[in-house]
């Protein structure tokens, strides 16, 4: 019962009231799920609309979502896995696992198709500058520079994955860095190249590596990179919004490339799961690196994790060059592999600090709060995730919630 893990229930209960009366009933969104756990146990399961509105299928339990972003915490601890078997070293440089990179320089001026002009970095890149998007990497998304615009050209780090990742891996080394790795913070496909570095050093594929040692142990049974055979009644549609203020049909679940295996393995984006499934993962976080017995990964690894890893422990807000991001910005820090909260009160919203987040880009969001003994779990399918202030909002109820 909430009420026994320190939840007013009623409190807890007008959070999908709210979210059904200003955004499923409204047409803003599909449908929404809810999923908060407290001292190990659910305190709220709650789902609001519809997984695929044109067929009227109703959210469901065990409805498949596109977790996009939220993909990247889970290559994170994959990556850090191997740190703790001293297989890689957060201060290795790059190029010592990727050598094509070697001669990467920094973006001064031109573009792609008539030719850049660069200026040598100040340090080579390093592995813990692809955990915390230090690296000098982009998104294409970003439209801001002829750099990102290259990776458009390239198809790099879309949402509908081209090529294969040692594609993009040979792609990045003809393309300059935006800045020499660490003076700025910028959200990119350095988690994409995190999972490359798995398979490089592991000596097993990517997507095998993350079954071996996290799925199947955890009982993760419906989180891939695409949907298993038979499941695909289960996937979610994904919408975008409208110029009316409601929503149009982005990927339609009865065609969705997430029904088959991709070409193109992407730890930066590319897995679908379920809120049962995500929650055991954040869950196993909260407790520290344990689940049922079993530890994943070390107590102290995770504290290094979700510690603030920005230069001169900056935050986001001071460090950002992107035009779009997860994280709200102020009082944020980024750890490896998560947004951690540095200061509570600059971010304008009840929390912890010392916690870690992070957020998809269909509007899915998780945290997990270590001072409270909280996981939160946010589930929709709407692109881009910056549409609607919802995250925020559900984040501040669940905090207004807690009654002990």
């Amino acid at each position: 019962m909430p009420d026994e893990l320190g939840f007013s229930p009623e409190r807890l209960a007008r959070i999908d009231r709210f979210l059904n009366d200003k955004y499923v009933a409204t047409g803003k969104l599909p449908g929404t799920l809810t999923m908060f756990a407290r001292h190990g146990d659910i305190a709220h399961l709650g789902m609001t609309g519809h997984a695929d509105v044109e067929r009227g299928t109703a959210i469901a339990e065990d409805t498949i979502f596109r977790i996009y972003s939220m993909t990247k915490p889970i290559t994170s601890v994959a990556l850090m896995m191997l740190v703790e078997e001293a297989k890689i070293a957060l201060e290795d440089p790059v190029h010592r696992y990727i050598p094509e990179w070697k001669n990467l320089a920094v973006f001064a001026a031109g573009t792609q198709r008539m030719g850049f002009q660069t200026t040598p970095v100040k340090r080579p890149m390093q592995v813990v500058d692809l955990l915390r998007h230090t690296a000098g990497l982009t998104y294409g998304f970003q439209l801001r520079t002829n750099v990102d615009e290259a990776y458009r050209r390239e198809k790099i780090g879309e949402i509908e994955k081209a090529g294969t990742l040692p594609d993009m891996i040979a792609a990045l080394a003809k393309i300059p860095l935006e800045f020499s790795p660490g003076d700025s913070w910028n959200y990119s496909v350095a988690t994409d190249v995190c999972g490359w570095l798995v398979e490089v050093v592991s000596g097993q594929k990517f997507e095998d590596f993350l079954s071996d040692r996290l799925f199947k142990p955890l009982g993760m049974v419906d989180t891939g990179f695409h949907v298993r055979d038979g499941q695909g009644h289960r996937l979610a549609s994904c919408y975008q919004p409208n110029r009316a203020g409601t929503m149009d049909l982005q990927d339609d679940c009865q065609g969705s490339s997430y029904l088959a295996p991709p070409g193109f393995i992407s730890g930066g984006g590319g897995l679908v799961s379920t809120a049962g499934d995500y929650m055991k993962f954040a869950q196993m976080l909260l407790n520290g690196g344990t689940a049922d017995g079993h530890r994943y990964i070390g107590r102290k690894t995770l504290d290094l994790m979700t510690a603030n890893h920005l230069p001169g422990n900056s935050s986001i807000a001071a460090m950002s060059k992107s035009l779009f991001s997860e994280a709200a910005y102020d009082g944020i820090g980024f750890g490896l592999g998560f947004a951690t909260t540095m200061n509570a009160a600059a971010t304008l919203m009840p929390g912890s600090e010392g916690d870690a987040f992070w957020g998809g880009a269909a509007s899915t969001f998780f945290w997990v709060d270590p001072a409270e003994d909280l996981v939160g779990l946010f589930m929709t399918q709407l692109i881009p995730s910056s549409t609607y202030p919802v995250r925020r909002e559900v984040r501040t109820m669940v905090y207004a919630a807690l009654d002990d």
